[in-house]
């Protein structure tokens, strides 16, 4: 058992927790993006899917063709974010500076995206083309869809907000001079 030298800070139970949680959880995405980008280089290869896309005629919103049209690049990226993620939260629990501070950048982002995703959702929904209803469906049919569509939007912003006031604390942590203590002396 390691003995702590008067010069170091204690470690406190709070970052060994969230660097856990974030090792589990961004572990968990490499690991699936990692799956993802086997199957769309490998079994699912981006031509056939533009093909299969193309002999559909389905009108689809701008910015999910161009997911589409781009998966490879989107995955790829969206691999490299998680693997940025799990460096960081390696180096939280190895209580590294950089890592603290990396992670208070990625929380930040965080915080912006969770405002953005707000406004992309209405942009992408908004551009979706409205399908038209089942023969046999009820006359209220279309206001009852319009509801469930408000009631997402309503759902999604107040998850959007809550996350965002949970990064919020979460940076307010980060900066405090206990854990900023515990960070400096290593």
């Amino acid at each position: 058992m390691e003995w702590a030298t008067p010069s170091e800070a204690p470690r406190t139970s709070f970052v060994t927790v969230v660097a856990w949680i974030y090792i589990g959880l961004e572990g968990l995405t490499a690991l699936i993006l990692v799956l993802q980008n086997i199957l769309i280089n490998v079994i699912f290869r981006s031509d056939q899917i533009r093909e299969a896309m193309a002999k559909d005629k389905m009108a689809m919103p701008p910015a999910f063709q161009w997911m589409f049209n781009h998966l490879q690049l989107v995955l790829v990226l969206c691999l490299l974010v998680a693997l940025i993620k799990l460096t960081a939260a390696i180096g939280l629990l190895r209580r590294h500076n950089w890592a603290r501070l990396l992670f208070i950048g990625i929380l930040a982002f965080s915080i912006a995206w969770s405002f953005a995703s707000i406004f992309l959702q209405q942009f992408v929904l908004s551009s979706m083309p409205i399908l038209p209803s089942p023969r046999d469906a009820p006359e209220n049919f279309r206001e009852v869809m319009d509801g469930m569509m408000f009631g997402i939007r309503v759902v999604t912003a107040i998850f959007a907000i809550a996350f965002a006031g949970l990064f919020a604390w979460l940076i307010k942590k980060f900066v405090s001079p206990e854990i900023v203590a515990e960070f400096q002396a290593n």
